[in-house]
C-alpha cells in the first residue's frame, strides 16, 4: 500500500494559486464587459465547478485516501445545499435594490471573492478552536441542531437593508448617489466620491454569507477537522455559488420543500456532532460513531427528496392553476 501524501504549505499555496487563475480568467476574459448571464452560460460554469470538484475529490481519493475523499464529498455537499438557501436571499437582495442584470455577475464575483477571506479566516480559526477545546464540537452541534429547529418552524422573512448595521454605517461615513454608474462601486457625487447603489448591494451580499457562513462553518467540522478539507470543500461549494444563482434565481419559488430540507440537513448534523465521539476523552452510552459513508448518503438523500418532492408539488399545482386566458 502507497503511503499517503503529506499536505504541505506547497500544497496550500498551489491550491489557492489554482483559484486565483480561475477566478482572474472569468473576471478578466469571460466577463471584462458587463452582460446578462443566460441559462446556458451558467449551466456551462455550473457544470465546470461541479466537474472540478469531483476530480479533486478523485485527486484525494488517490493521494489521500478513501475516508478524506469521502469527507470532501460530505462537507462539499452539505455546503452546496447551504448555499442554495443564500441563493434566495441573494435574488430578493438583487430585486430590493433592482439591480440590473447586467451588472449582478460582478457583485457575485466581488462577493464571492469577500466570502472565500471570510471564510478562510472562519476556518483557520474554528480549527485552531476545535483543536485546542474539543469539547466546542458539542457547542457547534447544539448550536445547528437549535438553528434547524428554527429554520423548520421560521416564517419567510424578506429583505431588510435598514437593519443592516454595515449598511448604516457606510451610508453614515460615505455619500452614497441615488443612481447607478455602470457597474461600478464608487462615483462622484458633488464633487466628492461617493458610493454607488452596486457597493450597497455588495456589502449586503457580504454581510448576508457572514451570516450563512456562521451555521456552514461548524456544520462541516461534524464530518472532519482537518482544516485543507474544509478550506477546499468550502471553496468549491462559493465558486460554484455564482453559477448557480443564475441557474436558480428564477426558479426558487418552486422549492417549496428545500428550507425544510436544509433544516433537516442543519438538525442530522448537529446531531451526529453531539453523538460522536471526540478526541481522547470517555466514551459515553449515548455516543457512537456514523461512518462518513452513512453521512454523505443520509445528506444527499434529504436533499435530494426535498428537491423532487418540491418540483412535484410545484408541477402539480401548475397542472390545477385554471386558466385564465
Amino acid at each position: 500500500m502507497l503511503a499517503l501524501m503529506e499536505i504541505t504549505p506547497w500544497h496550500w499555496a498551489g491550491f489557492v494559486a489554482c483559484i486565483l487563475f480561475f477566478l482572474a480568467l472569468d473576471l478578466g476574459v469571460f466577463h471584462r464587459e458587463a452582460h446578462v448571464v443566460g441559462i446556458r452560460e451558467a449551466s456551462l460554469w455550473t457544470t465546470l465547478w461541479v466537474t472540478l470538484s469531483c476530480l479533486f475529490a478523485l485527486g484525494l481519493r488517490f493521494t489521500r485516501g478513501t475516508e478524506e475523499s469521502l469527507e470532501f464529498l460530505t462537507g462539499y455537499l452539505i455546503e452546496l445545499s447551504l448555499s442554495m438557501d443564500n441563493v434566495f436571499v441573494i435574488a430578493l437582495i438583487f430585486a430590493y435594490f433592482r439591480v440590473p442584470a447586467a451588472y449582478q455577475h460582478r457583485v457575485l464575483f466581488w462577493g464571492i471573492l469577500g466570502a472565500l477571506l471570510m471564510r478562510g479566516v472562519m476556518i483557520a480559526a474554528g480549527a485552531a478552536l476545535v483543536q485546542r477545546f474539543m469539547w466546542m464540537l458539542y457547542i457547534f452541534g447544539a448550536f445547528l441542531l437549535l438553528t434547524g429547529l428554527k429554520m423548520l418552524f421560521a416564517s419567510e422573512e424578506g429583505v431588510h437593508p435598514e437593519k443592516n448595521p454595515v449598511l448604516r454605517l457606510a451610508r453614515r461615513l460615505f455619500p452614497v448617489s441615488p443612481e447607478y454608474n455602470g457597474q461600478r462601486f464608487l462615483t462622484t457625487l458633488n464633487g466628492r466620491r461617493a458610493l454607488t447603489p452596486l457597493a450597497l448591494v455588495l456589502l449586503m451580499v457580504e454581510t448576508t454569507d457572514l451570516i450563512f457562513a456562521v451555521d456552514s462553518i461548524p456544520a462541516i467540522f461534524a464530518v472532519t477537522q482537518k482544516p485543507f478539507i474544509v478550506f477546499t470543500s468550502n471553496v468549491f461549494a462559493i465558486l460554484g455559488l455564482r453559477s448557480m444563482y443564475f441557474l436558480l434565481a428564477g426558479a426558487m419559488r418552486y422549492f417549496l420543500y428545500l428550507k425544510t430540507g436544509l433544516a433537516l440537513v442543519l438538525m442530522f448534523i448537529g446531531t451526529k456532532m453531539l453523538v460522536s465521539p471526540h478526541g481522547h476523552e470517555p466514551r459515553y452510552w449515548f455516543q457512537f460513531e456514523i461512518p462518513i459513508s452513512i453521512s454523505l448518503a443520509v445528506v444527499a438523500a434529504i436533499i435530494l427528496t426535498s428537491v423532487v418532492l418540491s418540483l412535484m408539488v410545484a408541477r402539480r399545482q401548475t397542472g390545477e392553476r385554471p386558466d385564465r386566458g
